[in-house]
């Protein structure tokens, strides 16, 4: 690595050009976008709508707010941004507020490059450092944010309190030359947006009404929740409007992406000498339950169902498996549809229902949504077991493909799996049922010999059928039996508990 300059002279010597920060972060944006970069690595759906707005934005050295709810990733890309900013630049040695050699905005830096000139020591920060971060609260205050005045401070150098060294820094001057972002903006109290107006117009703060002006180089980035706006709190009027562009994002549109989405942030994964078999319409079903809540009338829309949902459900589902293959000795970790009992940890916590009644409410919707995904991926891959099949010679009976299925559970026949059930165990009940290792085959493409994808796969199918509702489905907290649904409802006693 080239040594850089340590004094103020040799950066003159060297023809060092010190670029504002938004004229910075335009020029390294120019050069990704001629070499072909990926701009936002890991950012998965945003391609062909919230990037090219974002590059807009930095072109054009706006400062701008990411609108969405929660789970989708606006923290992630604000936090991103600092890769636009050069890995390092200058600054006067010592200055708190990051200052410009050769144009220093505090009396610190000044002084002392009217005392040493040339000989003014330099420092090299590195672009992470030039990143500012804070949560909006109800409790952030201006001093947080911009500066107040140090009694201590003061008292210990015998300052008076109208110096410009009495001065404490707040979190945004110390972010000068850098990008600084706030987070649900709503949260922050109208009187303290007041304090930002100057800075995103004049570009300046001040402090406590002395006259001391620093004009600040910074990028303001913000994120907010509309939900915020009514519930919690309102960005004000005159703060939005100096917010130059206001850049929406949304959930993944497609299948596809949010599949990849939780591939690449959930732990599936877990030790090197243990394997994972996930099967594909497995992954469907996870996903499926996020984009059927995102539509359901039992959930609560404004509050948005997270991406993070699918990836705490695929985690846990992973987990079960694990918890299977740890008690049972086995090797290889292969999720089943029995699993997805235990992964209602991370569905009911992640959606808010539009009635909030007793504490099973959320329980119960879990589970529909669940029962909901497992038909609907079923579609994907099998006939629909509710459609009415063609009268013709040779075709398969009322029930279609799945007619001697049906036809062995309406003898008396059930079939009980539990979730420890070693997997040759496991296999050898499902097994039992007529022609579903044949529809597993055909249908899902699954290796007959792999007993960790036939397994699943068996059990996919008879829990889909009871979805649709041609079996019944008796279900313990670690158990389930599947069972001819006239034979169960006849046998019902008239005062019974309605099935679930």
């Amino acid at each position: 690595m080239k040594p850089r300059a340590r004094t103020l002279g040799e950066l003159k010597a060297i023809g060092y050009e010190v670029l504002p920060v938004k004229e910075e972060m335009r020029r390294n944006l120019i050069e990704k976008l001629r070499r072909r970069e990926r701009l936002f690595p890991g950012i998965i759906g945003f391609d062909d709508t919230v990037i090219p707005q974002i590059v807009n934005a930095i072109l054009a050295k706006h400062d701008m707010i990411l609108l969405g709810l929660r789970g989708q990733a606006k923290t992630r890309i604000a936090r991103m941004l600092v890769n636009f900013l050069d890995e390092y630049v200058p600054i006067v040695a010592g200055s708190e507020v990051n200052d410009n050699p050769f144009a220093p905005i505090s009396k610190y830096a000044a002084d002392l490059i009217a005392e040493m000139g040339d000989e003014t020591p330099i420092e090299w920060i590195h672009r992470s450092e030039r990143y500012g971060e804070k949560l909006a609260t109800p409790d952030v205050t201006i001093a947080d944010l911009i500066g107040d005045i140090d009694p201590i401070k003061a008292a210990a150098q015998r300052l008076h309190y109208s110096h410009e060294g009495a001065i404490h820094f707040g979190i945004i001057p110390r972010t000068n030359r850098g990008i600084f972002v706030i987070n649900e903006l709503p949260d922050l109290q109208p009187r303290i947006q007041v304090g930002l107006f100057n800075i995103l117009q004049e570009r300046d703060i001040q402090i406590r009404g002395f006259k001391v002006r620093l004009p600040l180089d910074i990028c303001m980035v913000f994120t907010a929740n509309p939900e915020d706006y009514t519930r919690r709190g309102t960005i004000i009027t005159p703060l939005k409007d100096r917010i130059d562009a206001q850049i929406l994002t949304h959930y993944p549109r497609t299948l596809e992406d949010a599949m990849a989405i939780t591939e690449q942030e959930a732990w599936i994964h877990r030790t090197p000498d243990s394997d994972v078999v996930l099967p594909l319409y497995l992954k469907q079903v996870v996903e499926s339950i996020a984009l059927i809540a995102r539509s359901s009338e039992f959930v609560d829309q404004s509050s948005g169902v997270s991406a993070r949902l699918t990836i705490s459900t695929m985690e846990a589902l992973i987990s079960n498996a694990e918890r299977r293959a740890i008690l049972t000795g086995e090797r290889t970790i292969a999720p089943r549809i029995l699993d997805l009992g235990r992964a209602l940890t991370g569905i009911t916590g992640k959606i808010e229902l539009v009635f909030e009644g007793e504490q099973e409410g959320p329980v119960k919707v879990a589970k529909a949504l669940i029962g909901r995904a497992v038909r609907e991926v079923f579609k994907l891959y099998f006939p629909d077991p509710l459609a009415r099949p063609r009268r013709q010679e040779g075709a398969e009976s009322r029930n279609g493909v799945y007619s001697e299925i049906l036809r062995w559970f309406e003898a008396g026949n059930t079939v009980t799996i539990d979730e420890e059930m070693p997997t040759e165990a496991f296999v050898r009940e499902l097994d039992r049922v007529p022609t579903l290792r044949q529809l597993a085959v055909r249908y899902l493409k699954v290796n007959e010999r792999n007993p960790y994808e036939l397994g699943t796969a068996m059990e996919f199918i008879l829990d889909a059928l009871h979805q649709h509702s041609k079996l019944a489905k008796e279900e313990l907290d670690s158990a389930a039996t599947y069972r001819d649904l006239l034979g169960t409802l006849l046998r019902r006693s008239p005062g019974s508990e309605e099935e679930e």
